[in-house]
């Protein structure tokens, strides 16, 4: 009887289209590498250029089948990405000396994913949110700037992020 339950139990999920999160791949089977060159920058914060298709990079080949080449010729995709605005402001202030000593930044950016050859938009968003926080030290003698670290933490989860979105496709 239990086995009879289990079996109509596992029959009713496999029918029903249910997957977990993470696990589809929903790019046509015919891309096989992809290429992230450098992202465009129409901000003044020149870091995050750099780290964001680095970051995206690693995730594709940690996480997916796909090939990640250098060269976009060599490429049946390319995935391009414009970091159109920057933001960072004060999050909390120091009551004792009146300085910030949290920061909030926001980054916005365009992605795409196209198919090279046939110019197709398999995966586009055109105004993706980054946010990221970070303390400050209010004493002088032992301020570390952690805006870096914070870049290198934003630029991560943006790339699970576009990885997750691209292979399911929302």
């Amino acid at each position: 009887m239990k086995a009879a339950a289990g079996a109509a139990l596992w029959v009713t999920l496999a029918s029903c289209g249910y997957h977990t999160g993470g696990h589809a791949d929903l790019v046509p089977k015919n891309i096989q590498a992809i290429a992230v060159p450098a992202f465009s920058n129409l901000t003044t914060r020149y870091k995050l250029t750099d780290r964001l298709p680095e970051a995206i990079s690693r995730e594709f080949i940690t996480r997916t089948r796909y090939r990640v080449v250098p060269e976009p010729d060599s490429a049946d995709a390319i995935l391009r990405g414009v970091v159109t605005n920057y933001f960072a402001y004060p999050t909390v202030f120091d009551p004792a000396t009146g300085r910030a000593s949290a920061v909030e930044f926001r980054v916005i950016l365009q992605i795409s994913l196209v198919e090279r050859v046939s110019g197709k938009v398999l995966f586009t968003r055109p105004s993706m949110e980054i946010r990221e926080r970070y303390q400050i030290s209010v004493d002088p003698g032992a301020f570390f700037e952690e805006s870096d670290v914070a870049m290198d933490r934003a630029s991560q989860q943006t790339a699970r992020h576009v990885v997750s979105a691209i292979l399911e496709n929302f």
